[in-house]
């Protein structure tokens, strides 16, 4: 079973570290105290020969006769001991060879001292002198930190040596050598306990540490999966939306002072929640699985980072020279995503497969540059990707209007629009094929900037929907609609165009029907255009908000059929009072082909029972191509421009009034 990144964390938090044995502990005891033991057997054994040579001195005073044998004897071992723990240390023997050799020499030394020093004429001195040996038993248990059994050893062999002097040494009575041997067995007992006493809290002390480093082993260890795991998502293992953070500060800041350019790249899995309402969450879990692997194999020659942003969002931060590089960056990770070719049959675009919308940005020097700015343009960027027909990729581009500053002082503008009468209506007629009357007027957005120039609504209204602010502007457009020209009974019917992110929010349909209240205008002379367009999906919360409109009377029309892929499902799902075609399809009316393409649109929707408008009539021709096609209604500059409501009459009048308009585009 393969685990995720989040389930190995979590295995390391909850598992239990493994516990050696005890021989494997001894052996790790002997290994971890070598060096300090090598170190204080060297030091402690020249400590004992300079006192072993010191003692030189009680020879002379004690056993003067044979002082020349015990100090020539002093002198030798002590030379020869020296030269062999010094050998030793140099070609790096363990410890417990260097232990060995101390304790032979401290064995030596007792047994290269006595025998010379029982030779003495001095009976009396040396049978008072023999009781220094306990000092040789001493030292092997108590001055040296051998392990027990070599300390043992050694004792016994000083005491074995000590019994041997004792019972050869004749002027030594009975009571004598009953004393001494006492003696000399009490201190062998008693500093081979204290030496055993002595190993066992070493042993201890080591047992201590060991478990303190282990335990500061572990904490250490639970500490990082800890932070791993706050960094971590857990769904895809890759760095959360924390860790991202950090990682971006990381960059700006080397950035900032070492002038390491990078680029910050968002990625946003197209149509994700039509794949995960149709699939289920399980399989929608599984694809984001599959794409930030996708994307991690992609990154991973450009050493980049890579993290969930939310939901399917996600972000990458590469260290990249130039622009070129983040777009061949960018490009990589659209294609490592679409070479998955993971089934998407819910879409309505024309793909078939999940695929990617990359939007980025790239640093550079500016006033005012702030971490901030730069992600909100690597946003920008990923809103034109989606705005563009998703599956594409988006640099941020400061001299692009869409995405440039300016932008941002249009978003800006659009927050005190309403405030300060910066926005306003004008209305285009809409004439009826058969009777030449004027069944109806678009209502068309204008805006201006506060020093009085035009901002296109091309430009100003993708704004609006991206920062919220078609919300309060499509209420005010309604409202000014049925105050301008409804409430007066001047013209019978003005459509208003309305955007899919204001019939997904809650409450709109309620709103409009409060605008009707309050304005007393009938919602049957109210028509809302609906767009077919890529962000237009069928949303559960748009058909039902479109079904509470169709209550109140409010006409619906679907504005620029032909130009989307969800049309003829919209036919299908929505009672349309009239559909709108695009007017590429009259323009395209001068070949054949663009005339049977317009005629067979025609048909399928006059199957469908809804009234039939053609938009962009601008020349004579048109127009009588329409009563050729029996089209119910036109709208174009053939018919009428644009105009302010004041300068509309009634509806009776203003379908006498001729129209003198020159052909051009319409807006």
């Amino acid at each position: 079973m393969r685990h995720t990144l989040a389930d190995v964390v979590d295995i390391d938090l909850h598992r239990e570290p493994p516990r050696p044995a005890s021989a494997e502990l001894r052996l790790r005891y002997e290994e971890e105290g070598e060096a300090a033991r090598r170190q204080a057997t060297r030091h402690g054994f020249w400590t004992a020969v300079a006192v072993y040579l010191l003692f030189s001195i009680t020879d002379i005073l004690l056993v003067a006769d044979v002082a020349h044998l015990t100090i020539a004897a002093r002198f030798a071992i002590g030379f020869v001991a020296l030269v062999v723990i010094e050998t030793q240390a140099r070609f790096n023997a363990s410890a417990n060879a260097i232990d060995r050799a101390a304790a032979t020499a401290l064995v030596a030394a007792y047994a290269g001292w006595l025998y010379p020093a029982m030779m003495t004429a001095d009976t009396q001195s040396i049978s008072y002198y023999m009781v220094f040996g306990a000092i040789f038993m001493m030292s092997v248990n108590l001055f040296f930190s051998f392990q027990f059994r070599l300390s043992l050893f050694a004792s016994v062999a000083i005491l074995l040596i000590f019994f041997a002097a004792v019972l050869s040494f004749s002027a030594a009575d009975i009571s004598y050598r009953l004393a001494f041997g006492t003696f000399n067995i009490s201190c062998f007992v008693f500093t081979s306990y204290v030496n055993w006493k002595l190993n066992r809290e070493r042993y201890k002390v080591f047992l201590n540490a060991f478990e303190a480093r282990i335990q500061h082993r572990e904490a250490s260890e639970r500490g990082k999966a800890l932070l791993r795991l706050s960094n971590t998502d857990s769904l895809t293992g890759l760095d959360n939306r924390r860790a991202v953070d950090q990682k971006l500060r990381d960059y700006w800041n080397d950035w900032q002072r070492r002038g390491e350019s990078f680029a910050a790249i968002l990625i946003d899995v197209d149509f994700f929640k039509r794949y995960n309402d149709f699939y289920g969450h399980q399989e929608g879990d599984r694809c984001l699985v599959l794409v930030a692997n996708a994307l991690k194999e992609s990154i991973e020659p450009y050493n980049g980072s890579i993290g969930r942003y939310g939901g399917e969002e996600f972000i990458v931060l590469a260290r990249l020279g130039t622009r070129e590089q983040v777009e061949d960056l960018a490009e990589t990770i659209r294609c490592g995503v679409e070479n998955l070719a993971l089934p998407h049959e819910q879409r309505r675009d024309g793909m078939s497969i999940v695929t990617v919308s990359v939007g980025a940005a790239f640093t550079r020097s500016q006033t005012g540059s702030k971490l901030e700015r730069l992600i909100h343009e690597a946003d920008r960027a990923l809103y034109g990707a989606k705005a563009t027909g998703r599956n594409c990729t988006r640099l941020f581009d400061p001299n692009d209007p869409q995405s440039s500053d300016e932008s941002e002082n249009i978003a800006a503008l659009l927050k005190i629009a309403i405030d300060q009468d910066l926005v306003s209506l004008v209305y285009q007629p809409i004439r009826n094929v058969a009777s030449g009357q004027i069944d109806a007027v678009e209502a068309l957005m204008r805006l201006r900037m506060l020093d009085g120039t035009s901002v296109p609504p091309s430009l100003f209204i993708p704004i609006a929907e991206r920062t919220g602010a078609i919300l309060d502007l499509g209420r005010w457009a309604i409202r000014t609609v049925c105050h301008e020209l409804l409430a007066n009974d001047d013209i019978p019917v003005v459509s208003v165009n309305v955007s899919p992110i204001q019939l997904r929010s809650p409450g709109f349909a309620a709103s409009v029907a409060a605008i009707l209240g309050e304005t007393r205008v009938a919602g049957s002379r109210l028509a809302l255009e609906i767009t077919e367009g890529l962000e237009m999906e069928m949303h559960s919360d748009i058909l039902r908000c479109i079904s509470d409109l169709k209550t109140l009377g409010v006409r619906i029309w679907l504005d620029d059929f032909g130009t989307g892929f969800a049309g003829l499902s919209w036919l299908r799902l929505i009672d349309f009072d009239t559909v709108k075609i695009d007017r590429s399809f009259l323009h395209d009316c001068d070949t054949p082909k663009g005339k049977a393409m317009l005629r067979d649109i025609i048909g399928l929707v006059r199957n469908r029972g809804p009234k039939i408008l053609v938009e962009g009539v601008e020349t004579e021709e048109q127009l009588a191509l329409m009563r050729q096609f029996q089209i119910d209604q036109v709208q174009g500059f053939h018919v009428g421009r644009p105009a302010p409501a004041r300068t509309f009459q009634p509806a009776k009048a203003m379908a006498r009034r001729p129209a003198r308009a020159k052909p051009a585009k319409y807006l």
